[in-house]
C-alpha cells in the first residue's frame, strides 16, 4: 500500500518537473548578422525571418545589423533553425542572444536545463535561482563570430564533449 503511494508521488513529481522544463520557451531572439553591405541585404534576411511559422514579428535596427525577433506565444523554435535561415540568405550570424521566460531555473555553472527547443548548458555562470526573464548569449561555433569563438574555445574545452550533442547549446546568461 505504502509502495502505491510513493509510486503515485513519484510519478507526479516527475510530470511536474517535465512541465516546468517545457515552459522555458524562446519569446524573443536578437541577432546580430555579419556580412550585410546595404539595405537590400537586411531585407533579405528579413523576408527570410518572416517567413517562418514561428516568427511573430521582425524588427530591424540597420546600424547594427541587427534582427529582434518575436516568437509567436507557444510556438517551439530553436536557436539552429534561426541560424539556418539566416544562413540561407548567404550572410552569418555573428551574435544571438535568446530571451526566455523561466519559473524557478537553477542556474550553475555546467548545470544545464532543457525544452522542445533544445538543452542548454549554463557556461561560467554563478549558482543563483531564476525567475521570469531570462536573457542567454549562445556561445556555440556558428552563433559567435570566428574571432569571439576563438577566444572563449579554452573556457569552452571542458564542455565539449557535450558539443557533438545537436540540440545542445552554451550559453551565458546577460
Amino acid at each position: 500500500m505504502k509502495t502505491d503511494i510513493i509510486k503515485k508521488r513519484l510519478i507526479v513529481l516527475v510530470m511536474l518537473l517535465g512541465m516546468i522544463n517545457s515552459y522555458a520557451q524562446i519569446s524573443k531572439a536578437e541577432i546580430i548578422a555579419t556580412g550585410l553591405t546595404c539595405s537590400m541585404c537586411s531585407n533579405a534576411i528579413n523576408k527570410q525571418l518572416k517567413a517562418m511559422p514561428e516568427v511573430e514579428k521582425v524588427m530591424i535596427d540597420l546600424n547594427n545589423n541587427t534582427f529582434v525577433v518575436n516568437i509567436k506565444k507557444n510556438s517551439v523554435i530553436t536557436p539552429q533553425q534561426l541560424k539556418a535561415n539566416i544562413e540561407k540568405t548567404g550572410f552569418f550570424v555573428g551574435s544571438m542572444i535568446l530571451t526566455m521566460d523561466v519559473d524557478n531555473l537553477q542556474q550553475k555553472d555546467n548545470t544545464s536545463f532543457k525544452n522542445e527547443s533544445g538543452t542548454y548548458v549554463f557556461v561560467d555562470a554563478k549558482e543563483k535561482a531564476a525567475n521570469g526573464t531570462l536573457r542567454l548569449k549562445v556561445l556555440n561555433s556558428g552563433f559567435v563570430t570566428k574571432k569571439e569563438y576563438k577566444q572563449s574555445a579554452k573556457m569552452l574545452s571542458k564542455y565539449l564533449a557535450l558539443d557533438a550533442q545537436e540540440g545542445t547549446y552554451f550559453v551565458k546568461t546577460i
